[in-house]
């Protein structure tokens, strides 16, 4: 874990000559030596920031500092086995981990800042979810970071000092470290994070550590984005979802287009997914950076190299993943209709699968936030197992339909993928936006014949009901206590019929503050749609945020009908 902060890198140049010529010298260092080390409170244990230590090790390459409290109460014969067990990690490191690394993405400064070309290493009681961090504080000196420790560094954690992934954790931050030379030191850029920590997320791939899948450090980062894909790719948090979606990601950017994108992209002064797109062009390469997130995000479903060479995992440990998306059901029989209401970080996805709908023809709506740039990915499979993937043209409102034919039969599934595109300079905006699917189902069967038989009977009786009501003058009471007894289709701007007269009556009697025109025509405007939105708002605990919003859509979909029918059968 690379822990990046802002840092101020202006001195006055006189005080950095005096640096120069005397401030920085090697001391020798000698076995049980004790530094009182900084260390970042994010991560430690106990949330210290200073923290003695003794050096237990020295090696060619390495100093081992291990925290002098949790040393000292260790018996001889435990450290004789940890000392063991550094000797082993030295040695992973000298012939392995260091030659592998440095041949991909070049090398740490070397001598560093403190003129010894000895990395140190510091073993720390850290939060039982960490297993290393570094600081690039360490790579200034004190008159600009006072809190740095002037050494190349890395920190690990106790937890892991006699376990065998300590060498992945160890290789991790090592990247870091080369990251900071190569990206801040020599171009004096600062890396994204997320591509900062994809680099460090393959390491282990690429030194052979997940070669054996099962137990493997990539079969954890699998599991952790099963748990949770959604979320932004580039929006950094820092939590195990985060690692496990841009694990998933830089191993099938490697896959598809190499080592070099990973390379020239730490070796170009842009970063992020600026960067990326310099690496691509340098590697004469025709997909952009949002094309290779779309076909990500199909492989990540279907990862089936039949269907196109982009739709797949090629490491052989990942040929058998597939993710399982939010699963939606359509009823067998009937007329129906599901809605989803989600939203969207820049660069985040969703996947949705729908299934049901025992023959018909399907109806598939979408609408986004026609501000930002959404995408939708549609991808039917039928009873042989087949896909077809296919792209939602979406108009200027950012809407758009399609239609699915024997729904439930021929197909048997319908994969939805919409996700939300920055631009591609990496820039996200950090807000959620909105949007929202809805599923219907028609089909003429035997079944809904009859009932659209009695639904027209039980039409012509309120309609005989109402013009005797309408001659007593007490229509609107009735019409809402009576005629108007629930709302069973989702409703919005522009839609008509008896059921918006009912939902308009309803509004009405919700008092002025809700729909103080109280029109009642028939006809869903935007004086309908502005008392829905405030009878939302109203309701927002129970229509709004079950779905992450608290603004009023003024669209009455499955949530706002379920309210508003509670009132009306309450009455």
């Amino acid at each position: 874990m690379n822990k990046l902060k802002s840092f101020a890198k202006f001195i006055f140049p006189v005080l950095f000559l005096l640096f120069l010529s005397g401030a920085n010298f090697v001391n020798a260092a000698n076995i049980g030596d004790i530094i009182n080390f900084n260390v970042d409170k994010d991560f430690d244990a106990s949330a210290r920031t200073q923290m003695p230590a003794t050096l237990v090790k020295s090696t060619n390459n390495l100093y081992f500092y291990i925290e002098k409290l949790w040393w000292d109460s260790q018996s001889r014969v435990k450290q004789l086995e940890i000392l063991s067990k550094l000797e082993s990690l030295s040695q992973e490191f000298d012939n392995k981990i260091y030659p592998t690394l440095t041949s991909a993405f070049g090398t740490e400064a070397r001598p560093g800042i403190d003129k010894d070309n000895k990395i140190y290493v510091l073993f720390e009681d850290m939060d039982s979810t960490e297993g290393g961090y570094f600081r690039e504080a360490d790579g200034y000196i004190k008159l600009q970071i006072p809190t740095s420790n002037e050494k190349e560094m890395l920190y690990l954690s106790l937890d892991y000092i006699d376990n065998p992934q300590l060498k992945i954790f160890f290789a991790h931050e090592f990247t870091h470290l080369i990251t900071f030379n190569q990206k801040n030191i020599l171009l004096n850029a600062e890396e994204d994070t997320w591509l900062n920590e994809a680099r460090a997320e393959y390491a282990p791939t690429l030194l052979g550590y997940n070669n054996i899948y099962q137990g493997s450090y990539l079969e954890k980062r699998v599991q952790d984005f099963s748990e949770k894909p959604t979320g932004s790719l580039i929006d950094w948090q820092g939590t195990k979802y985060d690692y496990g979606k841009i694990n998933l990601f830089v191993h099938y950017l490697v896959d598809q287009y190499g080592m070099n994108i990973l390379k020239d992209s730490l070796h170009s002064s842009k970063v992020g997914i600026e960067s990326i797109t310099y690496a691509l062009q340098k590697n004469v390469i025709k997909e952009n950076f949002s094309q290779i997130f779309t076909n990500w995000t199909i492989a990540t479903l279907v990862n089936d190299c039949n269907y196109g060479s982009k739709y797949c995992y090629t490491n052989k440990n990942l040929e058998d993943f597939n993710l399982v998306p939010q699963i939606n059901f359509l009823p067998l029989t009937g007329n129906t209709t599901l809605t989803m209401s989600d939203n969207a970080k820049s660069w985040s996805v969703n996947w949705y699968k729908i299934i049901g709908g025992g023959g018909g023809t399907l109806k598939f709506n979408f609408e986004g936030d026609f501000k930002v740039d959404f995408n939708v990915v549609y991808i039917t499979k039928n009873q042989s197992g087949a896909y077809m993937v296919k792209m939602l043209a979406l108009d200027s409102l950012g809407r758009g339909e399609f239609d699915v034919s024997n729904f439930g039969k021929d197909v048997t599934s319908l994969f939805v993928i919409p996700y939300l595109k920055g631009d591609n300079g990496g820039i996200s905006d950090s807000y959620f936006h909105s949007f929202f699917w809805s599923a219907s189902m028609t089909r003429q069967d035997s079944n809904t014949e009859e009932i659209n038989k009695l639904l027209a009977i039980i039409d012509s009786l309120k309609k005989q009901i109402a013009a005797i009501l309408a001659q007593k003058q007490v229509w609107p009471v009735i019409q809402n206590d009576y005629l108007c007894s629930q709302i069973v289709s989702n409703l919005s701007l522009g839609a008509s019929g008896s059921e918006v007269s009912c939902l308009q009556t309803f509004l009405k009697n919700q008092g002025g503050g809700i729909y103080p025109e109280g029109y009642v025509t028939g006809n869903f405007g935007n004086l309908t749609k502005s008392a829905v939105i405030k009878f939302q708002e109203k309701y927002a605990s129970d229509i709004l945020t079950p779905f992450g919003i608290s603004n009023g859509t003024g669209y009455v979909g499955a949530q706002t009908r379920m309210k508003i029918n509670q009132i009306l059968n309450a009455r």
